[in-house]
């Protein structure tokens, strides 16, 4: 069979690919290497973060996404959580980015708003009261489960586009429409690559061109928790503030900034800031850290996970905090751009969002690069 497009990679990047073109009636073929997406776009939180995203083209692109998700998921009835975000302060410099972010009119499209502790309690009873100053409420944001979404979206887009998917499919080289890979070659006249930090294995000139470094993250997932136990919604608190360049603008989160520097070098060194996220099944998402190219190692640290641990007991009450699972996630950061759209070669394009963002960005995301080459 000869199909219209191949694709290099079954995660979220390449199943939103995947559904953006098939949705224009192409004939899509799938290839991954593994029996299953292994990568990034099963080791996140599972949040769809439109709230983390910078001005401009980028938060665009991530509300064009939001929007595809939504459609994706009732179509497909995988399970999602409108559950929005809330942002929680602690400290006075926290509140007043928290309160600057909320009065600066070039964000008022993201109908975020500020509310004072009393709100925060009552809504999100798990939050904890002590010492609480504010909180930033966004609607926008929607949960998913990770390896769920990515587990089910090949069946549904077999069923509903009749995308093809080659599992256990190591890609080798792509010329003259011919595919070439572990299991024989594929007539395709266009490639699209989306395979995440593994990008260098097909295009390694065009991937060393791109000045990205590697990020390791360590993150942990609790046992299932009943309805009493329902956050209700995902959370950051002041680390996040100024880990995402949404809040770049701010003019107090240089004091936040500075104030995390004297009091928690060691969250500084490492990366860390806290988030979490809740699935379906009731299970907590925790984490997170960031190490970079030779300070990455393949054993993880424990420290790194106590440090994260310690922190979530500041804004958020689990009488019984029981790790499940823990796991490293790598992913590919660019020091200024939030992703990347590459034409190495005639009819191939490279795409990869970077720093994080591949759940946030990839049916927007996938919708620009399809643009670009069909029109």
């Amino acid at each position: 069979m000869t199909y219209d497009v191949a694709i290099v990679g079954a995660g979220i990047l390449g199943l939103a690919h995947a559904y953006q073109a098939a949705r224009r009636g192409l004939k899509v073929l799938v290839c991954e290497r593994h029996a299953y997406a292994q990568g990034a776009s099963i080791r996140n939180f599972g949040m769809i973060w439109p709230i983390g995203q910078p001005l401009g083209d980028t938060v665009e692109t991530a509300h064009r996404s939001r929007e595809a998700w939504l459609t994706v998921l009732a179509e497909s009835g995988i399970w999602h959580e409108r559950t929005g975000s809330l942002h929680v302060a602690y400290h006075d410099d926290e509140a007043a980015v928290l309160r600057e972010f909320a009065a600066d009119p070039a964000q008022a499209f993201r109908e975020s708003e500020l509310w004072d502790a009393d709100r925060v309690r009552y809504r999100f009873p798990r939050i904890n009261p002590a010492g609480l100053q504010a909180g930033l409420w966004s609607p926008l944001e929607v949960c998913v489960d990770p390896r769920r979404a990515v587990g089910e979206l090949p069946c549904w887009l077999t069923e509903r586009y009749g995308v093809a998917f080659a599992w256990e499919t190591a890609a080798w080289g792509f010329d003259a429409g011919q595919l070439r890979t572990s299991r024989g070659s594929f007539a395709a006249p266009r490639l699209i690559v989306c395979s995440g930090d593994e990008l260098q294995m097909l295009y390694p000139e065009a991937f060393a061109k791109m000045g990205m470094k590697r990020c390791k993250l360590q993150m942990m997932r609790t046992v299932g928790y009943g309805p009493e136990m329902r956050v209700g919604t995902m959370l950051a608190a002041g680390l996040t503030l100024k880990h995402y360049k949404s809040f770049a603008n701010c003019p107090s989160l240089a004091k936040v900034a500075a104030r995390y520097a004297r009091e928690l070098p060691e969250y500084e060194r490492l990366g860390i800031h806290v988030l979490v996220s809740q699935n379906g099944n009731g299970e907590l998402v925790l984490g997170d850290s960031h190490e970079y190219d030779a300070a990455i190692d393949i054993f993880d640290k424990p420290h790194i996970d106590e440090l994260v641990l310690d922190y979530l007991r500041r804004f958020l009450v689990v009488p019984e905090l029981k790790i499940a699972a823990r796991w490293a996630g790598y992913y590919m950061k660019h020091p200024t751009r939030s992703y990347i759209i590459d034409r190495p070669e005639p009819n191939v394009t490279l795409v990869t969002a970077t720093g994080g963002t591949g759940m946030t960005l990839s049916f927007g995301l996938a919708e620009k690069a399809i643009n670009q080459v069909w029109g």
